[in-house]
């Protein structure tokens, strides 16, 4: 695949030194994905699709480019106002919005499974590493992107191509924070020993963390 196929949304191929898939499963996902989240979520996840796919490289890894992909789009669904009124963490209702739409595409049910786990675990530590090559890669990917972890596997020239094909843009770390805080605003209980609990304590002044120690000591067990 040269630089002269398109891919979906008309990004050449390839970048990064990663194709981007472009058959119907990746562009229905970049199109659900390109309607329903914010800019900076949407090149995030193009990024992490990236990112990831370094990340398998570099580990030996193997994985569904496809399958992946539609991962990628699809683990910050659930930050979005379509799940305003959910009361569950948003990495699950980012994996059943993964499952639905695979489901819909016929997808066979291990690699529906696969996603489901990958999306609902990529904001999980260590974990994924022991669930699956999917999964092991997007989180990687995640992590790439936001904290920079293992960002010396890419070399600079797929960074500089990454980054102008989908840009950060200004003050990314911010707006990406402020777009979690968003979509995790409503249910503050699901953000327990989950990464989106960071997010509301830094900013949500009246938020008040659980304590899982708090928990087990003011359980009414009489010990």
């Amino acid at each position: 695949m040269g630089q002269n196929d398109s891919s979906p949304g008309g990004v050449l191929n390839p970048v990064g030194g990663v194709n981007i898939p472009k058959g119907r499963l990746a562009r229905d996902a970049r199109k659900t994905a390109e309607s329903l989240l914010p800019g900076v979520l949407y090149r995030h996840a193009q990024r992490v699709f990236i990112f990831a796919v370094l990340a398998a490289r570099h580990h030996a890894l193997l994985c569904n480019a496809d399958l992946l992909y539609v991962a990628a789009m699809f683990m910050n669904v659930g930050l979005t106002c379509a799940y305003a009124g959910s009361q569950r963490r948003y990495e699950i209702d980012s994996a059943s919005a993964v499952r639905h739409f695979l489901v819909t595409h016929r997808v066979p049910k291990r690699a529906v499974l696969e996603a489901w786990y990958a999306v609902a675990l990529h904001t999980t530590s260590e974990i994924p590493d022991h669930a699956s090559p999917i999964a092991a890669s997007l989180a990687a990917g995640v992590r790439t992107d936001l904290f920079g972890d293992k960002a010396d596997i890419v070399s600079r020239e797929a960074k500089a191509e990454i980054l102008n094909t989908f840009p950060r843009g200004d003050r990314f770390k911010e707006r990406f924070i402020e777009a979690v805080g968003n979509g995790v605003a409503h249910r503050p209980a699901s953000t327990f020993g989950a990464a989106s609990a960071d997010v509301l304590e830094r900013v949500n002044p009246d938020y008040w963390r659980l304590n899982y120690c708090g928990l087990i000591l003011g359980a009414p067990w009489q010990d």
